[in-house]
């Protein structure tokens, strides 16, 4: 006798680059009617992301005038758990001035030449005011943005360590980020979790075991979202942990191997509408 079907979710987790947008970053309107039939039977989305909040807005104000609106968003790979609609940080994991000093001792060892950033807690309306005691992203005359939006203040290398920061990036153009992470990753056993979000030659630090799953399980426990029955979505290695602790893990057909190995199963890629292929079982 075949075991019975999964579902339906109480919770849909998603990354979001790859994975909830298609590849000109927009939400489409097929995925848009799935997620406000979920919402209509009471099931909402959470993002689970490597962004930090003031990036936030360019997903959720697609949603904003819709019942599939965002309340909550789990930014810096867990390191923050954000509310949306009051624009607050509810909950912080940060790396401490002492650790950043060692874990990036350890970075110029194994991987000299590296250029660092810190990205730092903050709000979309708190973004400091553009100099190195309140920027909320800093980095230093090495770093080369992975990104096309750079939004950082250049800094010496002593303030990247001026203040805790919920990620420490590191980035070596034309390293693939794996063999990074495989450089590191002994040396920081303890010390820092190590992980990336795109093959492109940035690897991102933060305090141990602390990942999207981690973000999410604090965000059910914490408040009203229903995460009896998570379904997660995602597509790197940054999402492994959330589709290992997801009731049902999706990886996206494109995405990183270790993603895909990590999940329950896998859907067609963003560009396909992967993510609405698999919830319109349900709804």
């Amino acid at each position: 006798m075949s075991a019975p079907a999964w579902g339906p979710p109480s919770l849909i987790a998603s990354d979001v680059d790859g994975t909830l947008l298609d590849d000109h970053d927009r939400v489409t309107p097929r995925t848009r009617r799935a997620l406000e039939r979920a919402r209509a039977d009471g099931v909402e989305l959470v993002l689970a992301t490597g962004r930090p909040p003031r990036w936030i807005p360019q997903i959720t104000d697609q949603l904003a005038d819709s019942p599939a609106a965002v309340r909550y968003a789990v930014c810096a790979n867990g390191a923050m758990v954000y509310d949306v609609v009051a624009d607050e940080i509810l909950h912080v994991d940060a790396l401490a001035v002492d650790v950043l000093h060692r874990v990036a001792e350890v970075v110029a060892e194994r991987l000299p030449g590296a250029g660092l950033a810190a990205e730092r807690a903050s709000t979309v309306a708190g973004n400091g005011d553009g100099d190195a005691a309140t920027a909320p992203f800093v980095a230093t005359a090495g770093y080369e943005h992975a990104w096309l939006n750079p939004d950082h203040v250049q800094v010496s290398d002593e303030h990247i360590f001026a203040m805790p920061a919920v990620k420490l990036l590191a980035r070596v153009p034309g390293m693939a980020s794996r063999d990074m992470a495989h450089r590191v990753r002994p040396a920081l056993d303890g010390l820092a979790e190590v992980t990336y979000s795109t093959g492109s030659g940035l690897i991102e630090l933060s305090v141990p075991r602390v990942h999207k799953a981690s973000g999410l399980s604090w965000l059910v426990a914490n408040s009203d979202v229903a995460g009896g029955r998570p379904i997660a979505f995602g597509d790197m290695p940054n999402d492994i942990e959330m589709l290992r602790w997801a009731g049902l893990g999706v990886a996206m057909g494109h995405g990183d191997p270790a993603a895909i190995g990590a999940a329950d199963e896998v859907a067609p890629p963003n560009y396909e509408d992967g993510l609405a292929q698999v919830l319109e079982r349900w709804f």
